[in-house]
């Protein structure tokens, strides 16, 4: 008689020879379901495709063909725009998180209610009803009156401010001991000191999560691009990929390409940063 081992559920797991077999096959299905398609991208990228009905997992004859054309497609130009705009829209994003977390957490103030929910508002509102505000803000900024609308730091200034970056952070530097604080201030330390050198490191797994998720947030971003984008100079590469999908010129092969470039800095900067992504989900699954 086959043992059977108690999983996390408390559910009891066989260890029959036809329990292994259903595993297989279930293992199996999933990924096909889930890394077949990023499978079906990767080599139909270095593949010959002209309907996009045939795609294949199976290397056929593999050529760089497909990316010679996407980088005479200006592919290389938005793919620069796009590390641009993520490059200063992730520092300016942690920047703001950061001090607001800290002041929203530390701090106590008159409004700060007011404050949490307006923040906790714009979680709420779709970006489509965004969208005419911004445009009008942008293209006459309040006070400066600058037009930023057809260039990129358009596309920066309105991701500076992201609510849910601001609400990790708040979270977790509520969390971070008020004695470390008090006996840094009996020490003579300031502000800019006790912040800096007592509350901000501790931060470094929440630090992991914002970082990877505003990464990725802000690269994928599709409906900033376009409200601001005036002509192609300012393109990122997924508002480019639109054009070159109707571009009857294109095959799918260099649409293929141009997304595998798309989905490659994501993949990596979550590979780089996986274990501070996750020693921060941990720490705020233990404790909330």
């Amino acid at each position: 008689m086959s043992a059977a081992t108690e999983t996390a559920l408390g559910l009891t797991e066989s260890k029959s020879p036809a329990a292994r077999v259903a595993r297989t096959v279930i293992y199996a299905g999933l990924f096909v379901v889930f890394a077949g398609p990023l499978l079906a991208l990767l080599v139909s990228s270095f593949n010959h495709v002209s309907d996009p009905t045939q795609l294949s997992v199976i290397p056929k004859s593999p050529t760089l063909e497909n990316f010679k054309i996407a980088f005479d497609h200006g592919v290389l130009k938005y793919l620069l725009n796009s590390f641009f705009v993520v490059g200063f829209g992730l520092l300016l994003q942690v920047a703001v998180s950061v001090l607001a977390g800290y002041a929203l957490a530390r701090k106590i103030f008159p409004g700060m209610t007011l404050v949490m929910v307006a923040i906790l508002a714009t979680m709420m509102l779709p970006e489509e009803i965004l969208a005419l505000p911004l445009t009008l803000v942008l293209a006459d900024v309040p006070l400066l009156h600058l037009n930023l609308m057809g260039t990129l730091a358009g596309m920066i200034v309105p991701l500076g401010a992201w609510a849910f970056s601001i609400l990790v952070m708040t979270e977790f530097m509520k969390d971070v001991p008020r004695e470390l604080e008090e006996a840094a201030r009996i020490d003579g330390a300031g502000e800019f000191r006790i912040f800096g050198q007592i509350i901000l490191p501790l931060c470094k797994p929440a630090l992991g999560v914002i970082g990877v998720f505003g990464f990725t947030m802000i690269w994928d971003q599709y409906l900033l691009p376009l409200l601001v984008a005036t002509n192609s100079d300012s393109y990122t590469l997924p508002l480019a990929l639109r054009t070159l999908r109707i571009d009857p010129v294109v095959t799918p092969g260099v649409v293929m390409a141009a997304s595998l470039l798309a989905l490659l800095p994501s993949v990596t900067v979550f590979l780089f940063f996986q274990r501070s992504f996750a020693r921060g989900l941990t720490a705020g699954a233990l404790k909330g």
